[in-house]
């Protein structure tokens, strides 16, 4: 007989007859809603309905949110627009029942309530958020090329009006239990202490639930409607282009549709989400969902928890890392040279916490925990060290040697180079296995990936613990092994050289950035360097040349022994304005062959990503991908560079590559690795 399996819901009877239904799903750090989730929901609210209580609180268990939404393995699993939309439509109907429910029903919300979370939340009649700012309320489906399904693109546009809501939607974003109560996503915040009260007080006096401002009201009317969806499309235009990703596309059309039914509303819903589950761009995201999932095991195998971080470089890159791991609760020092030199980082430092913080209290704790330190008395009482200055194997072994006699026995200690091995800095040290690499990218406080560099001896202890830090700040760790460049700026490298190249030829640099844009790369190759600096592309490109056998054209020279360095000196191969702006006006775009183009570039990439695979800079093909995506923000919808091979088929492109190689040189030689593939 087998052992009958632990109940995700739990329900108490309190003594004014209120129904308090926990949510603690078995064998998981995280509330999601499984299919066995869900069957015992129907469950609970049959009983509910057949015996209608004074009140229903639905609330979790778990420490760190309420409910994280839909089980995102489901989405993978589900093989036609049919099975899809019958599953959906079963969660809808069950929310629609809690939602009738005679007696009032609170959501009592802690830590993130997403998507299918905050589309439970909305089926109930109030919501409280707990005034934390681990409180995180948001609808990001359209992250994983779909939009809300289970209700909440309905009734979310019902509570506050169309554009909040679709400003939430449309972008995705998490509010801040503040945030949320300003645009009346919640109903109330309240302290820990207090939110129980707070709960027990809206059930038992019952007030009149939100309704949208009357502008909100008006700008649903029939006549208005395409107006208002003409502007959505056209923000969105901005941020997205349709054919890329189609869910933002598809729910502006299914409000601008809405019929005058409520229940075919929500029925065209579903199917709009059962349809766009099926598509490529929704199959990709989700599978980039899960391979970060991947990325954030990584952090679990250590149970090291930081709690100083002390950072040697107060330039752009070492100066953001400190004012990351400050905001991110950790006691942070910056050591440099001088006050001057530290200086424009804690004003950096600043803006960052006023930015994402708001509340002046919250902003000066986070300054309270970064200190400069000039004498670099931090290093003795640090968890973990990271060394941020230049580029400079002789200087960076100069500062290890003094450092490391300093260092606690059980502290990380970190470089983040990008592009020195880890074996030729660990020559100085006596403990050389102790050295790992921590490569951030900038800007550090909007990329997710940090590169956990090994070399041939690092201890895996330090990868692991160093893993885990970089979980500990929010990040995603990737293992790569200790190689030119390592995985992210060996693979951009020679697709920015080939751009610069192609400049070189006379191809208009708005072409060739369009020619990137177009195929779904956040940025062209040639504003990304401009973005970059392109004395730091230059000097990055002359330590990879030798061993990755490249040809660094000398329109780099050029443009730096001019003192155009790129956006940080307002021209580069671009010109900028004062408020950094590009000014691209008068530069010419046209180009008769942009599918020429788009192979050089994209060609020039996956060639190196293959060379990173043969070489087992990377575990597999997968992490590859990830590193690609999270690290450079890869075309997210075409699944990584080398899902895009496999989709392509890899003879095919090993067959452009040759075509390439014919007409414009040995860098377009096929890599061995490619027989791997075919």
């Amino acid at each position: 007989m087998t052992r009958r399996q632990k109940s995700a819901w739990h329900k108490q009877l309190d003594s004014d007859g209120i129904v308090w239904l926990t949510l603690d799903v078995p064998n998981s750090q995280t509330n999601t809603l499984t299919a066995a989730v869900i069957e015992e929901l129907a469950a609970e609210v049959e009983l509910l309905l057949a015996e209608v209580p004074k009140g229903l609180v639905l609330r979790s268990a778990k420490a760190n949110g309420f409910l994280a939404g839909a089980d995102i393995n489901s989405f993978a699993e589900q093989e036609s627009v049919d099975e899809t939309y019958a599953a959906i439509k079963k969660v809808q109907d069950i929310f629609s029942r809690i939602e009738s429910l005679t007696c009032p029903s609170v959501a009592m919300i802690h830590g993130f309530c997403l998507g299918g979370g905050l589309e439970l939340a909305l089926a109930c009649d109030y919501r409280v958020a707990e005034d934390a700012t681990s409180t995180r309320i948001g609808l990001p489906e359209v992250k994983l090329g779909i939009h809300p399904g289970y209700g909440g693109s309905v009734r979310l546009v019902e509570l506050i009006g169309v554009l909040p809501a679709m400003g939430i939607m449309l972008t995705g974003r998490n509010l801040s239990a503040r945030a949320a109560k300003k645009l009346a996503v919640v109903d109330r915040i309240a302290p820990t202490r207090q939110i129980e009260r707070v709960v027990r007080d809206l059930i038992l006096t019952a007030p009149a639930k939100q309704q949208p401002a009357l502008l909100q009201r008006l700008l649903e009317k029939s006549l208005i409607r395409p107006l208002v969806a003409l502007v959505l499309r056209y923000k969105t235009k901005q941020q997205a282009k349709q054919h890329h990703y189609p869910a933002p596309f598809a729910l502006i059309d299914l409000w601008q549709q809405q019929a005058s039914n409520r229940q075919q509303h929500f029925a065209a819903e579903a199917l709009s989400v059962a349809k766009l589950i099926q598509t490529d761009t929704a199959q990709n995201l989700v599978r980039l969902f899960l391979l970060q999932d991947r990325l954030k095991a990584f952090g679990k195998q250590a149970k090291f928890q930081a709690q100083r971080v002390h950072v040697i470089g107060a330039g752009i890159m070492g100066g953001d890392i400190a004012a990351w791991c400050a905001l991110q609760g950790l006691t942070v020092t910056l050591q440099d040279q001088s006050a001057a030199q530290i200086a424009p980082a804690i004003k950096r430092a600043h803006s960052l916490f006023k930015r994402r913080l708001k509340l002046p209290h919250l902003v000066q704790a986070a300054m309270d925990r970064l200190s400069p330190d000039i004498a670099g008395s931090g290093v003795a009482r640090a968890d973990v060290v990271i060394e941020a200055i230049y580029e400079n194997l002789e200087a960076k072994q100069t500062l290890f040697k003094s450092i490391e006699p300093q260092l606690r026995a059980d502290a990380v200690l970190a470089t983040n180079t990008s592009s020195i091995p880890l074996e030729l800095l660990a020559e100085c040290l006596k403990q050389p296995k102790r050295l790992v690499g921590l490569h951030f990218f900038n800007p550090v406080a909007r990329m997710q990936l940090v590169e956990i560099v090994y070399g041939k001896t690092t201890l895996k202890k330090w990868q692991k613990q160093a893993a885990a830090f970089v979980r500990q700040i929010g990040r995603l760790p990737l293992p790569v092994k200790s190689s030119p460049g390592f995985l992210v700026n060996r693979i951009l490298m020679p697709y920015v050289l080939e751009a610069v190249k192609m400049e070189q030829e006379g191809i208009p640099i708005l072409a060739i950035d369009k020619a990137a844009t177009d195929f779904g790369m956040p940025m062209g190759p040639i504003e990304l360097a401009d973005a970059v600096g392109l004395d730091i592309c230059l000097s990055v490109a002359n330590i990879l040349a030798p061993s990755l056998n490249l040809e660094v054209p000398d329109s780099l020279q050029r443009l730096i022994s001019q003192g155009h360095l790129g956006r940080k000196t307002g021209q580069g191969f671009y010109q900028y304005d004062k408020n950094n702006k590009q000014i691209s006006k008068q530069l010419a775009t046209e180009y008769d062959n942009r599918d020429l183009l788009r192979q050089r570039l994209t060609l020039r990439l996956i060639n190196e990503c293959i060379a990173c695979l043969d070489e087992a800079v990377v575990e597999d093909k997968e992490l590859l991908d990830a590193g690609m995506v999270f690290g450079t923000g890869f075309a997210p919808f075409r699944g990584g560079p080398m899902h895009y091979t496999q989709q392509q088929g890899a003879q095919t492109l090993k067959q452009q590559l040759e075509d390439l190689a014919t007409v414009f040189g040995s860098q377009f030689k096929p890599n061995s690795g490619w027989e791997g593939l075919l």
